[in-house]
């Protein structure tokens, strides 16, 4: 006898996990896929199809007034929730009203600003600040860092899994390179604590856990910043530490900002944009600046300034130019 159905959302978050999605866009898609349930009156959307789906886009952008990128992260969920849920092809392209889609200068800290908020921050959350300004880091890349993604002779960093699930190096400051041996010294006692105690098993990258088991538990796949409590793993019944979580940066930025009489709407991503404008700023050539970011097109580093040609190699990060 065949066991009873999953739930829906159930095998969503499943999917999600297996593919291996990050955390956030993982919330972001189950936000709009009950949306877009909701929408249609709580049914399947195994009975909806292509005419609901455009239905539902639409409403958001005319009578929602949503975002373009917003409108764009409703239908990738929407479009996921078929395709790979349901096996179910919706055919042709849709035809729904599209939000008009905004270009919007970031904004950016100026070298002063960049170093007064800084210099407001200490401990965990002040190292991972310096690493999105000095480095370009996104936010979830700097959360999932982990002790072998960091190549201290070379002076990089390996980005996993960024934007668009593309893999690449950015520089490592070498003002935070002393900052940095020293919190993993402390992350490594932490571990060998937690090895003591029976538990230091962390959840390995994509299909890395089946295929070396044992190394779950080596230092080098620990978390660069790990959470202060420890985690059960559902399937394994294992406990480990997760990396801690982006609110916790967030909090910490929008306290230095303050702190620093900054009057500028600075989030954790702002010091990225800076990241990118100093080394513009710098005369760097726009396509060594596109590699460092992660940009899969050039216009989206061209936002920032006009540059000049530079090497690559010659980068040197705007955080060791105070």
């Amino acid at each position: 006898m065949s066991g009873k159905p999953k739930r829906l959302m159930v095998q969503v978050a499943e999917t999600m996990q297996t593919r291996h999605y990050a955390l956030s866009t993982q919330k972001t898609y189950r936000y709009w896929i009950l949306d877009y349930i909701r929408y249609h009156g709580t049914q399947h959307p195994a009975t909806l199809g292509k005419l609901e789906v455009e239905a539902f886009l639409t409403y958001l952008a005319c009578n929602r007034n949503l975002s373009a990128s917003s409108q764009n992260q409703a239908f990738n969920a929407v479009l996921f929730l078929y395709r790979h849920v349901l096996d179910i092809e919706l055919g042709s392209e849709i035809n729904a009203s599209r939000a008009r889609t905004r270009e919007r200068v970031p904004i950016v800290l100026t070298a002063k600003e960049g170093k007064a908020v800084l210099s407001k921050m200490t401990g965990v959350t002040g190292l991972m600040a310096g690493l999105l300004y000095g480095g370009g880091l996104r936010v979830n890349e700097c959360m999932t860092l982990r002790v072998t993604h960091l190549d201290f002779d070379a002076n990089r960093i390996f980005v996993v899994d960024g934007k668009g699930k593309k893999d690449r190096f950015t520089i490592m400051p070498a003002r935070l390179k002393q900052k940095l041996n020293d919190h993993l010294r402390r992350v490594k006692r932490l571990h060998d604590q937690d090895l003591a105690d029976g538990w230091g098993s962390v959840e390995m990258p994509h299909a890395l856990g089946r295929k070396y088991k044992a190394d779950s538990r080596k230092f080098r796949w620990q978390f660069i910043f790990p959470a202060k409590t420890l985690f059960r793993n559902k399937e394994t019944g294992e406990r480990g530490r997760w990396h801690v979580l982006p609110g916790v940066l967030r909090g910490a930025v929008r306290e230095a900002t303050d702190a620093a009489g900054v009057r500028k709407r600075v989030s954790p991503h702002t010091l990225r944009h800076s990241f990118a404008t100093r080394l513009l700023e710098q005369g760097y050539n726009i396509r060594t600046v596109q590699e460092l970011l992660g940009h899969k097109n050039v216009k989206t580093t061209m936002l920032y300034t006009h540059v000049m040609d530079k090497s690559e190699f010659d980068v040197v990060s705007p955080i060791d130019c105070w």
